[in-house]
């Protein structure tokens, strides 16, 4: 019998117009950033960019038109603020906010993206700036069909009279990284009228070159929450959707048909038991959630007074919690984009294979069409072998390898909504009788696996769900042995590219049409390409999966001796020389700060706080500790806090050093941990207090 194909949305997806020649995808007009910079700092004038003009041609043609205002100008931040600031560093909030165009999934992705500083560094090089080497010229870098590219704008941007900005804006209105790289964003898609309609796991993939996982929470499987536990702590980034409706914005407080953020979880401690709780945000910057964990919600009050403190915020920001019930009740689905594919495998820091082929569905040759509609050329299709291969390096060889496949289809125009993707999906098949011919026979006869094969075999993901998406992904798992993937379009002579990807610890993807291979190993210790593997290897790596191991997973809490025991075993890779020497009173000292739910010990997620902040720590205290005394003096501490983007008197660092200090007021680099730990928590737990950002009122428990 056939296999079940099932098209998941209901309206019809129209059929090219016969044309003669295949058209090809538009790829972006690539521009020299430097040589730009270089060319207008050396003529004394600003970048004016002619490829996405200061012009109503790149806003858009159509219904965004209706809601500019009427008196629409061009101008540059230094006209609209006094003091602009390209990236305010270390914020530790969320602050873009959405403008006129209703790109919420971009935004959405955006904010996402803002909680992995080093990721974010690759997409916006933070080596920009309104003061030196000004020039009215930015650059942005996105993963476009397979290749990261550089989109140069210049930062004339589209204002009302009052010189408000039209589109992307930031809570801090003197900030304009988000409007720079929306309109970089706009000029890849074609116009700002083209980011008006997407989804949140295009924009996540562009940002980072990651691979989705789409989880349908109304059928969520039952290890939902160490999904989210894994994902949160193997550095992926997530977005989520809210079911349609004909209400905009529900008598609960969400919005219908809208993408939020997940911008964190918690497990805290009720009088009643445990209770698994989920941050999201509101692109809007405004609008939240009414239900149970909302700022306003009874259930606070079922907290340890520590814990309320640091996590309730009462404030109209977008941000908020809400139980994992209600989550799963509330949202359609939750996705997460994997800058390493090990996220469903629980296969940390091993070696994985990533292989990218490039393809293309032409009428009359290529372009078969899906098994559903019985048209006998589905064979017609391109056909890639893939051999899935046992890895030697595992401890007990296991009876099935993790693989991951993604396909990814290409517009011949560059506007992204111009054209309605086609429904797109992917058959694979296994035949173990294929195995001694391959590679060398097949490859030698470079020949296509004919139609009676596929009308004798059932595939390996016979229910395949056909998507008019961009892209569809499926996990696997596999045994080692010889398989071919089938991309097709739902309806036969459909025209378009395509590129096709596969993630595995081991495996060879091949085309029999005398395509040049393109396969590379990527080293998966929660990095994601190359650019980012030196810094994000460093923080993020095999120390922290070999902690994770050693100390975690036979102990999931740990006391302040534990605490002392790690941090001072630290090898540092980058520091050879450096050697920690925390007191058990500091640990005490810092497990009193961290411990939201006052249980006397450190959770995974308490010590991943910690972790991330010990690794920024240590890079400001080196930077400036220009002795290499291994203490800073007070000119250093003043420094090194200005550094970390918090503001502090010269009165309350002078005291700090006095209580943080030695005798003669130097600090070491853990008296500056303690010292930087307690100043952030206290200034967190201000501002999730205070109502007027002034000053605050409190009850005797808090």
């Amino acid at each position: 019998s056939m296999p079940f194909l099932l098209c998941l949305k209901k309206k019809k997806s129209p059929v090219p117009l016969g044309r003669s020649i295949f058209q090809k995808h538009t790829p972006p007009v690539q521009q020299n950033y430097q040589a730009l910079l270089e060319s207008c700092l050396k003529n004394k004038r600003l970048f004016t960019d002619d490829t996405f003009p200061a012009h109503i041609s790149s806003i858009g043609t159509g219904a965004l038109l209706k809601k500019l205002p009427r008196n629409l100008h061009w101008k540059r931040p230094h006209a609209l603020h006094k003091s602009p600031v390209f990236y305010a560093a270390h914020r530790k909030q969320p602050d873009l906010c959405q403008g006129l165009v209703e790109n919420c999934w971009f935004l959405a992705a955006l904010e996402a993206l803002t909680f992995h500083q080093d990721i974010l560094a690759a997409v916006v090089p933070q080596n920009q700036s309104f003061e030196r080497k000004y020039a009215g010229i930015f650059h942005f870098q996105f993963w476009h069909f397979g290749e990261w590219i550089d989109v140069v704008v210049d930062d004339l941007l589209p204002v009302n009279e009052a010189g408000e900005l039209l589109f992307v804006s930031s809570v801090y209105k003197n900030v304009f990284w988000g409007a720079l790289l929306e309109k970089a964003y706009a000029k890849l898609y074609g116009s700002y009228e083209d980011l008006q309609i997407g989804q949140v796991s295009e924009a996540l993939v562009d940002f980072t070159g990651g691979v989705n996982t789409r989880i349908k929470l109304a059928e969520a499987p039952p290890d939902l929450w160490d999904i989210l536990t894994r994902a949160t702590y193997s550095r992926s980034l997530m977005g989520c959707q809210t079911h349609l409706g004909t209400t905009k914005v529900l008598k609960n407080g969400l919005v219908a048909g809208h993408a939020y953020t997940v911008t964190g979880i918690r497990k805290v401690t009720c009088q009643y038991g445990p209770e698994n709780l989920v941050r999201l945000r509101n692109p809007w910057g405004k609008i939240e959630w009414k239900g149970d964990w909302s700022d306003s919600s009874y259930k606070w009050e079922l907290l340890s007074p520590k814990e309320k403190i640091l996590l309730r915020k009462k404030k109209d920001d977008g941000e908020f919690w809400m139980s994992l019930r209600d989550f799963k009740i509330h949202f359609v689905d939750l996705v997460i984009c994997k800058l390493t594919p090990d996220l469903m495998s629980q296969e940390d820091g091993k070696k994985w294979m990533y292989s990218l082929k490039s393809g293309r569905w032409v009428k009359g040759s290529t372009a078969g069409g899906s098994l559903g509609f019985y048209n006998g050329n589905f064979w017609m299709n391109p056909q890639y072998w893939l051999n899935v291969l046992p890895v030697e390096d595992s401890k007990k060889s296991p009876s099935t390898c993790s693989v991951v496949i993604s396909l990814m289809q290409k517009h011949s125009t560059k506007h992204r909504n111009r054209a309605p993707h086609l429904f797109i999906g992917f058959l694979l098949y296994k035949n173990t009788n294929l195995l001694p011919f391959f590679p060398e026979q097949y490859q030698e006869s470079n020949r296509k696996l004919p139609p009676g094969f596929f009308s004798r075999h059932q595939p390996v993901n016979k229910h395949q769900v056909f998507l008019d998406e961009r892209e569809v992904t499926q996990d696997f798992h596999l045994e080692p042995c010889v398989y071919v993937i089938v991309p097709c379009t739902l309806e036969p002579q459909q025209e378009s590219e395509f590129i096709l990807r596969v993630f595995s610890r081991k495996h060879v993807l091949r085309i029999f049409n005398n395509l040049v291979d393109n396969i590379f190993l990527l080293q998966v210790n929660d990095f994601f390409f190359d650019t980012l593997k030196e810094v994000v290897d460093r923080y993020e790596g095999k120390i922290w999966e070999d902690f994770f191991t050693k100390h975690f997973e036979q102990n999931p809490e740990i006391n302040a001796v534990q605490l002392q025991r790690i941090l001072n075993n630290i090898s540092w890779r980058n520091f050879q020389s450096f050697r920690l020497n925390f007191s058990l009173d500091s640990c005490q000292g810092i497990l009193a700060l961290l411990d939201l739910n006052a249980t006397g010990t450190l959770s995974i997620q308490e010590f991943r706080v910690l972790w991330k902040r010990l690794l920024f720590y240590l890079e400001v205290f080196q930077k400036r500790d220009t002795k290499r005394s291994g203490k800073l003096d007070l000119v250093e501490l003043h420094a090194a806090v200005q550094e970390t983007g918090i503001s502090l008197s010269n009165e309350v660092c002078n005291l700090m050093a006095i209580r943080y200090g030695d005798p003669d007021l130097q600090i070491s680099f853990e008296s500056f941990v303690c010292f930087m730990l307690r100043v952030e928590i206290m200034g967190e737990a201000f501002r999730n207090l205070t109502q007027d950002g002034k000053g605050i009122y409190l009850r005797e428990s808090e």
